[in-house]
């Protein structure tokens, strides 16, 4: 089979004010028509930059393509004009962003933007390209697609944006698809739909893809062939089986090490990569994966070759990343002292003693405050939700009066025990962000009680809930979005400690450093900013300013969902750590069901404002009794390319909470055949095994 695309030692450099950098360093590997090629790496290891380079849509003027060869169809590409370029974009190469909402245009009506490229491409009118868009909208899998075409972007869904994206990019049925971590953000569920329409577009158009991604899982399922990126080069490329199943270099074994497997044991310790991805300034020109690896060998000065080991398996030879016992990975250390602040004594948290902590990195030679486990004789819930509802009010007209309620939490009841991790998954839209802002009374329920510590929080005044909230703290999704980035590290991790009137700022300024040292930070980072660090690093500032008031409960909102594998592991085996040592509640948020699997004692699922279904980790995976539970965890991508599977993913979206669906809501998406049976019934969760809760459907649940 011939090849589509070819890159033959491609480079790509910026000029910066240190500089010129090289982000791309002599990258070569072919593409078949028909194929699809994953490319993996953390961020920093210029997979983007790579596919930019060859639609040229590098940002101008500081990036450039400064050496090799880009060849489509045999026509080189690198050096041509941006009229011709224009053409190759659309016509012969299209693009799925990983953003959609920052890619597509918030002013332009979705019609519009579809139909831009129709008629510069296609040369139709305006009347035959919207009629084309219609029907673009309608093959990607969008409903109503004729009243889509005149809404605007923040109308959909993120689902939907990227089903849009999709249609953009394939309008002109191009020979290559450059898709950019096109799940990345994306629900599990959602993330099967795009991946499934990315495969019948393929096979209907006969493209060859480019998947862009860092989930190792989406690889294996999607993928022909795979290549390995580190700090800008290619350190291995292989048949996705030989991958898999042989993997060569030091990297490549640490990244699928990293990987929480749906069927692994739980709350074991995740192998991390020490480190990180060194700046690109200071890429050195020997082997740069070992610069960050903790080696007793020399450290390789020059380049390694680049060699075919066996047939179509290619990697970087450098003698120290490609031995047979190069694991990389680390392991906990071992405990490196112990310290003790008394500071309060109440029935549900005891301070006594010292406590040996274990580090959760090597280089730490200071430890945080411990706390003894929580008392087993202690019976009482540390936190219970009774029948929580959180409606928000719909206004309309010009007097503004309500029109509706957008049920975001419709009448959920949970607890959490001290020490324990509660897993809360369900797709964007069903009430779980929601839920856990009520929880710790960022937003306050119209209806329920929220106890805690045997006090019901929801009654309470605002003085003394400032007080109990240092008891209660959240870590967001997004740090970047939650750290304010005009203080430093410093100021965010004393400020809780400060509205909570604890010690004088010596003992705080100490309390800060003793939490960076716990967190796998350097106390240096107190005198930086937030915009200085990393996505990973950011969530451990987050997490610091979250245990800066000893809490006993934290609520967890997608704490590593947009975080690279090697990093996710990290947080979780940091999170799992200071569970053991300080005792700490989790409420743990995520759409990412074998990372909620790996941390959860028990799993709560989540539909549309209600809880649909509750037990023990392991009896939820294992027989799972609801058909939305069945179908989040046939979501789940397999990280095992031999063990592919055939099933149909869960279509449609979680229906509008301002007016749901008379009787079971699930029943309703899926056409279940006894649906109707449903209709006036009061949904609610029933014991039916001791710890096994699930919704009384008649639709949806197996008995």
């Amino acid at each position: 089979m011939s090849n589509l695309l070819e890159i033959d030692g491609l480079e790509t450099g910026f000029d910066t004010e240190r500089g010129p950098i090289r982000a791309v360093d002599g990258v070569s590997f072919e593409l078949q028509k028909g194929k699809t090629l994953g490319v993996v790496g953390e961020s920093g290891c210029g997979k983007t930059v790579t596919a930019m380079s060859i639609v040229d849509l590098l940002p101008k003027p500081s990036g450039k393509v400064l050496g090799g060869s880009i060849r489509l169809n045999e026509k080189e590409l690198k050096g041509a004009d941006q009229k011709v370029m224009q053409r190759v974009r659309g016509n012969e190469i299209g693009v799925i962003f990983q953003e959609p909402m920052a890619a597509l245009n918030p002013v332009q009506r979705i019609g519009k933007q579809i139909t831009e490229a129709l008629i510069l491409h296609k040369n139709m009118s305006k009347a035959t390209a919207l009629k084309e868009a219609v029907q673009l909208l309608e093959a990607v899998g969008i409903p109503s697609p004729e009243r889509r075409v005149i809404e605007y972007p923040h109308q959909l869904s993120g689902g939907m944006r990227q089903r849009v994206m999709i249609a953009i990019a394939l309008c002109c049925e191009p020979d290559l698809l450059i898709a950019d971590e096109p799940t990345t953000a994306l629900d599990v569920t959602v993330q099967a739909q795009i991946l499934n329409l990315i495969s019948k577009m393929q096979d209907n158009i006969g493209m060859a893809v480019m998947l862009i991604t860092h989930d190792l899982g989406v690889i294996a399922e999607q993928c022909d062939e795979v290549i390995v990126m580190y700090a800008g080069r290619i350190v291995e490329r292989a048949p996705v089986l030989e991958l898999f199943s042989n993997p060569l270099h030091a990297y490549t074994k640490g990244l699928l090490a990293s990987i929480p497997w749906i069927e692994s044991e739980r709350k074991t310790v995740l192998p991390t990569i020490p480190g990180q991805v060194a700046p690109i300034h200071e890429f050195v020109e020997g082997c740069r994966f070992c610069q960050r690896m903790e080696r007793s060998g020399e450290l390789v000065q020059e380049r390694p070759p680049y060699l075919e080991i066996n047939p179509g398996h290619f990697v970087e030879q450098c003698p120290e990343c490609t031995k047979e016992d190069s694991n990389i990975c680390n392991e906990p250390s071992k405990s490196v002292g112990q310290i003790i602040k008394l500071r309060r004594s109440e029935p549900f948290t005891v301070w006594i003693r010292k406590i040996k902590i274990k580090a959760p990195h090597k280089q730490i030679l200071t430890l945080l405050t411990g706390r003894q486990e929580k008392l087993n004789r202690v019976r009482v819930p540390l936190l219970q939700v009774k029948e929580v509802k959180m409606h928000f009010p719909v206004r309309g007209g010009i007097f503004s009066r309500q029109t509706g309620a957008v049920k975001a939490v419709d009448g959920v009841s949970i607890s959490i025990n001290a020490g324990e991790t509660l897993g809360l998954v369900g797709e964007s839209g069903c009430g779980k962000s929601t839920l856990g802002k009520s929880i710790v009374r960022l937003l306050r329920p119209n209806a329920g009680k929220i106890i805690f510590k045997g006090q019901d929080i929801t009654t309470m005044s605002q003085w003394s809930l400032r007080k109990r909230r240092q008891d209660f703290q959240m870590v967001f999704q997004d740090p970047a979005e939650s750290l304010d980035a005009r203080m430093s590290v410093g100021q965010l991790v004393s400020e809780p400690m400060v509205i909570q009137k604890m010690g004088n700022r010596y003992e705080r300024n100490e309390r800060v450093f003793e939490l960076l040292d716990r967190v796998g930070l350097p106390r240096t980072a107190a005198d930086k900013f937030s915009f200085e660090f990393s996505g990973g690093q950011k969530q451990r500032i987050g997490i610091a300013r979250a245990l800066a008031v000893n809490p006993d409960l934290l609520v967890l909102d997608e704490p590593v969902s947009a975080l690279d594998v090697s990093v996710q592991s990290q947080v979780l085996n940091l999170l799992m750590e200071l569970q053991r040592d300080l005792g700490l509640s989790y409420l743990f948020i995520a759409h990412d069901l074998a990372v909620v699997k790996h941390v959860s004692d028990r799993i709560a699922v989540m539909y549309l404002g209600k809880i649909v279904e509750m037990t023990d980790a392991e009896k939820i995976y294992r027989n799972p009794k609801h058909a939305y539970t069945k179908a989040l965890i046939e979501a789940i991508p397999v990280t095992d390319p031999s063990r592919m599977r055939e099933h149909e993913p869960l279509e449609g979206e979680v229906p509008s909470p301002i007016n749901p669906p008379d009787g079971c809501a699930f029943g309703h998406r899926i056409n279940a055949p006894n649906y109707e049976k449903s209709k006036g019934r009061d949904i609610k969760l029933e014991e039916i095994e001791s710890g096994h809760w699930v919704s009384n459907c008649p639709c949806c649940v197996d008995r």
